[in-house]
């Protein structure tokens, strides 16, 4: 039985760092409709997050943007050999952002940043077939980064700053695949971490060989949460010496690794613009898990996770179609760090493809209207997670998989 809680608090934290399995790239409208690309692209106050060298280059002195999204997002789990069954009912979820940037001097410009890159929710139906992995779970973590931007030269820009991170997780799952009192009532755990703190940093820089060619390169450090006064609450266990659970804390740390984008826009044709991005996530970090329990009677557990570096590459499009509308469109593909035999329900992604459109309307010359879609689709998979045990032995929990999710975005950019 102590495994099982090994288990359960090593679920929530697994959450902790990918997002709920969500890593769904949600940081500014205009970039987003232009299948997330933005370290290259000067457009708005967006690049806080992008890339704050390029915040020099803005034209305006003032800029200010903000927006949020409507995940609704989907995951249906299908095992024929058993003949379970089951799909999500998740709530829908929100991320937002807000941006402001201020240019002091031709060749200084100051931004802050707050934004929700990780944040997620999935619910299955009650007592399901994965139960015993997870029933539920949420995620919440908002990120505020102030900034600076420094112009060394005409063609050539430093930026970057520190991340603060703030973030709660819950989590609930069934203890066992049986276990229940004596009214039938499935024996389960909560656990339920708030107030992680963390703080980490990014760092870009811009080049312009020519007046309509740029190029750009961001690094977003590695950050480590503490979850430090976390709470395991259990109900409906059994009154039995062989079931001595009690309510107790939790601590552990892990990693939310680094990643690296460089990328490329290119204007055409006077009205068309043309960007490219590459993001590197070095998930090689992300080896294991430690936890300790206050409880002295439970041990302190390592758990291997062996996640693999992923990439992301995006594409996308801007078209000036007139004074009132500018249009976009873009495509990325996301490779999943999960590996073979690590495939749990709280995290059910694989390779994803994206596709993202939208669209700037002019309300005035300080008033535009940003508004995103994207679909994302995950790719099918028959995958497995092979690292539950029961009585010393590995009970493997495997089906297909198949996952979408919808998000429509609107926002607001003020420039004077």
């Amino acid at each position: 039985m102590k495994k099982l809680l090994l288990l359960a608090v090593f679920v929530m934290t697994t959450a902790v760092t990918y997002a709920g399995g969500y890593r769904v790239s949600l940081q500014g409208h205009k970039s987003l409709a232009m299948g997330h690309t933005g370290v290259a692209v000067v457009n708005s106050a967006e690049l806080v997050f992008f890339n704050p060298a390029g915040l020099v280059y803005l034209e305006n002195r003032l800029n200010l943007s903000g927006g949020v999204s409507g995940v609704f997002s989907d995951v249906k789990y299908q095992n024929t050999q058993f003949g379970t069954s089951a799909e999500t009912d998740s709530p829908v979820g929100t991320p937002f952002y807000l941006y402001g940037s201020y240019k002091a001097t031709d060749w200084l410009a100051v931004g802050l940043g707050v934004y929700t890159p990780y944040g997620s929710a999935v619910e299955y139906q009650q007592d399901w077939a994965g139960s015993h992995l997870v029933n539920n779970i949420e995620l919440r973590a908002i990120f505020i980064q102030p900034t600076v931007s420094i112009k060394i030269a005409d063609e050539f820009s430093i930026g970057g700053g520190p991340i603060y991170v703030s973030g709660s997780v819950n989590f609930n799952r069934n203890l066992s695949r049986t276990l229940s009192d004596l009214d039938g009532n499935r024996s389960n755990v909560t656990i339920d971490a708030s107030g992680i703190t963390a703080w980490g940093y990014t760092i870009g820089a811009m080049f312009n060989p020519t007046d309509n060619f740029r190029i750009g390169v961001n690094y977003r450090s590695e950050i480590i949460l503490d979850a430090e006064d976390g709470t395991a609450e259990f109900e409906n266990i059994p009154n039995s010496p062989l079931t001595p659970f009690a309510d107790t804390a939790v601590a552990a740390s892990l990693p939310m690794p680094a990643e690296l984008t460089v990328g490329l826009s290119y204007e055409f044709c006077e009205k068309w613009l043309f960007a490219f991005d590459y993001n590197r996530g070095f998930w090689d970090v992300y080896n294991s898990l430690d936890i300790d329990f206050a409880d002295p009677n439970i041990p302190d557990s390592q758990n291997q996770r062996n996640y693999k570096n992923a990439s992301i590459v995006r594409f996308g499009l801007q078209y000036e179609a007139t004074d009132t509308f500018t249009l976009r469109a873009g495509y990325y593909f996301d490779e999943s760090p999960v590996q073979d035999g690590f495939f749990a329900p709280e995290t059910p992604r694989n390779d994803s493809n994206g596709y993202t459109a939208g669209l700037t309307f002019n309300v005035s010359d300080r008033i535009q209207i940003d508004a995103s879609f994207l679909y994302l689709h995950f790719k099918e998979v028959d995958a497995s997670y092979d690292f539950y045990f029961e009585n010393g032995v590995a009970v493997p929990f495997e089906g297909t998989y198949k996952s979408n999710s919808f998000v429509p975005g609107l926002g607001v950019t003020y420039k004077m």
